[in-house]
């Protein structure tokens, strides 16, 4: 069985009524992070639009081959290392991710934390086909009383080391972020300053569409549509974490890919979580990063949590469907759905 991912649109673009623009936004998609992408280009000549939505797109299927959590890749070489107990010297790129990971995790108390890799495996998502199964009993118990965190790895300039041999990286929660942070970079360095990423529900807006907001629909985690609707400014990221992304049901009871690093299991508290994230270089990778431990912090700490981590724009759907958010994004949401 596939593992499902939601095929749902996860970002809506609206278009405006009224005068017609120019012409459309020049659009590209590909499938990379195993999810859909798209890159939407305003107010830019088609051709250079495209070429640059083509670079853009080339970017992260880079990214995407060179940390693959279990393909063949730089990640996969740095995580035989650290089960052999061996050193390693990575790329500086490399290096550079591990370093901005432990700060988020750290900063998060590590409700975050791209180290438990072998924990993701254990529950079957480092895998695009699987039968739906529950963990390993005893196996999942060890976790529990030893787990594995990011914060167990050593950096000295290039070389990395580990002190837990069971320490796996896994960037599923945080690459996306990456991406679109160097997707804006990218874009801007080659003229284009009106554009939509929307990379599976994790969106960043450049400039504008013809002189107006970009529209954006929050996906609702049980409906088909948009939850709600926000006008997404200049260089602001908007990162959804969901239980209905990646998921498999097992007698009647869904189990997500948002893993409690603590707990070893997926919560059973919240549907999704949505932050936006003020304009920023690292925008994009606070939208993805942060958002798993808003949606791990569950109803009596998520707000708290989310101010800790300077997050004052959050909405969370609970498990019965219930819709809170905080009064900084109650102002920037439209139509929102009950």
């Amino acid at each position: 069985m596939r593992l499902r991912a939601c095929l749902a649109v996860l970002c809506c673009v609206f278009w405006f009524f009224g005068c017609a623009p120019p012409q459309p936004p020049a659009s590209q998609e590909s499938f990379v992070f195993g999810t859909r992408v798209e890159i939407l280009i305003a107010d830019a000549p088609e051709e250079e639009a495209r070429a640059a939505a083509a670079a853009v797109l080339r970017d992260f299927d880079e990214l995407h081959r060179n940390y693959h959590a279990w393909q063949p890749s730089a990640l996969t070489a740095a995580n035989a290392a650290i089960a052999a107990g061996q050193s390693m010297e990575v790329s500086e790129e490399l290096a550079a991710l591990i370093a901005g990971a432990q700060s988020l995790a750290a900063a998060s108390n590590y409700r975050f934390d791209p180290g438990i890799g072998r924990l993701i495996a254990l529950w079957g998502f480092q895998s695009d086909e699987f039968t739906p199964r529950l963990p390993d009993a005893a196996a999942l118990e060890k976790w529990r009383a030893h787990p594995a965190s990011i914060a167990q790895l050593r950096l000295e300039g290039r070389m990395l080391s580990a002190t837990n041999k069971d320490v796996a990286l896994d960037f599923g929660g945080y690459l996306k972020g990456v991406a679109l942070d160097r997707a804006a970079a990218r874009l801007r360095a080659m003229g284009i300053r009106n554009a939509l990423i929307n990379i599976g529900g994790n969106v960043m807006a450049l400039g504008d569409k013809y002189g107006k907001p970009w529209k954006v629909g929050i996906q609702h985690p049980r409906q088909p549509g948009a939850l709600a609707i926000l006008d997404l400014r200049d260089g602001e990221a908007m990162g959804t974490s969901g239980d209905y992304q990646r998921y498999f049901e097992l007698d009647g009871q869904r189990y997500s890919h948002l893993l409690d690093p603590e707990k070893g299991g997926p919560p059973r508290h919240t549907q999704a979580v949505t932050l936006l994230i003020p304009s920023a270089p690292d925008a994009g990778m606070r939208s993805d990063a942060l958002s798993k431990p808003v949606f791990l912090a569950g109803e009596n700490h998520w707000r708290a949590v989310a101010r800790d981590l300077g997050v004052d724009h959050a909405l969370r759907v609970d498990a019965s469907g219930r819709v809170e958010m905080t009064g900084a994004l109650r102002e920037r949401l439209e139509n929102v759905r009950k």
